[in-house]
């Protein structure tokens, strides 16, 4: 994607990062200069998508370490722990953000075990170390598309839900990175992207996203993909993860279960994509996986723009009804015919480890 419309990057001393709950109405990025506001974007949703969160989360813990020769070995401790606390609160199931900020305390812990005590310094070198997570996102991204690109027949229509495009990632995509690449080797690809309520992921940010990439998209509601499943219309659904459990159950947005359901009744096959970090051995199955519950006002009101170009909220619910926002849900790993990592193809039976 172009520079402009990057999920999020480094730039004068803060973390950019592309608002995308005005997707697609505005191309907008917001300056995050310390963990709060990192953990503050993750919370509402200006940056989502697990790896993308994993990414922003990496340099929430390099601004932790603030830029002054006053700051003492004990301060400098408590503000990275409390950097990881704050950080981890911020969503729950995600398992990305949780590698990315131990992988950050290990470092941290590292270099101060090694006499690097000087703030500046420091801070330079988790700054670093961030940056390279997220190069290693977009290369780890580039290698699920190659792994994946080859289980797609040269003419396919594949359905996803949700995003797991660039704009979910550091950049390139996970499900959308094998849809990139099969297009990139000459195969004629069709996406169907469900709409992915409440927040519609799929109608605002993947059907941009493809549109951007001049990839053929079609818009479906969520409640329609069973009647396109009966009339034979899909090749494969490929979806994103969250949390990849040792047993291969995973986590995904909120009405991936159906879809995986929909396409073991219809005999297509169901992909799951995704970086290893995704993969929590600590997991056992599903059952361990913590779901996050939003708010019920992203079920009871709906957000748009009018022909202004102001963004409105508006209530689709009668007053006082009451509302349940589950995030996520988990599909057994029966249901799930391969996952694609930058690894190489995992297989049934998932036996996970480290």
């Amino acid at each position: 994607m172009a520079d402009e419309v990057r999920p999020l990057f480094w730039n004068d001393g803060g973390l950019q990062v592309l608002d995308q709950r005005l997707l697609p109405y505005a191309v907008r990025h917001i300056q995050c200069s310390s963990p709060e506001d990192v953990a503050a974007a993750i919370k509402a949703m200006n940056v989502r998508g697990a790896p993308a969160i994993g990414v922003a989360a990496a340099f929430g813990m390099a601004m932790a370490i603030e830029e002054t020769s006053k700051a003492s070995e004990a301060g400098i401790r408590s503000r990275i722990d409390h950097a990881a606390a704050l950080l981890l609160e911020s969503r729950p199931t995600a398992v990305n953000l949780r590698w990315a900020v131990e992988r950050m305390q290990s470092r941290a812990a590292a270099l101060m075990a090694s006499g690097g005590m000087d703030p500046a310094r420091l801070r330079a070198q988790l700054i670093s170390e961030a940056a390279l997570i997220l190069d290693e996102d977009i290369a780890g991204n580039r290698r699920i598309g190659q792994f994946g690109q080859q289980l797609l027949p040269s003419n396919s229509t594949v359905l996803t839900h949700c995003n797991a495009g660039a704009l979910a990632t550091a950049g390139y995509g996970t499900a959308l990175g094998v849809v990139r690449a099969a297009r990139d080797a000459g195969k004629h690809i069709s996406v169907f992207a469900d709409e992915t309520r409440p927040f519609l992921q799929g109608a605002r940010l993947t059907t941009w996203e493809l549109q951007q990439e001049g990839i053929d998209v079609t818009l479906i509601t969520d409640s329609t993909a069973g009647s396109f499943f009966q009339k034979g219309t899909f090749d494969a659904v490929i979806v994103g993860a969250d949390r990849i459990a040792a047993n291969g159950d995973t986590a995904n947005k909120i009405g991936t279960f159906t879809l995986a359901v929909l396409a073991d009744a219809h005999g297509v096959p169901f992909y799951v994509a995704a970086p290893w970090s995704t993969i929590d051995p600590r997991c056992k199955s599903g059952a361990d996986i913590p779901i996050e519950e939003r708010s019920a006002e992203e079920v009871t009101h709906t957000t748009g723009q009018d022909a202004e170009g102001t963004m409105h909220t508006v209530r689709t619910a009668p007053e006082g009804i009451h509302a349940l926002h589950p995030a996520f849900d988990v599909t057994p790993a029966r249901l799930i015919t391969a996952i694609i990592t930058d690894r190489g193809v995992l297989r049934p039976p998932f036996r996970i480890s480290e």
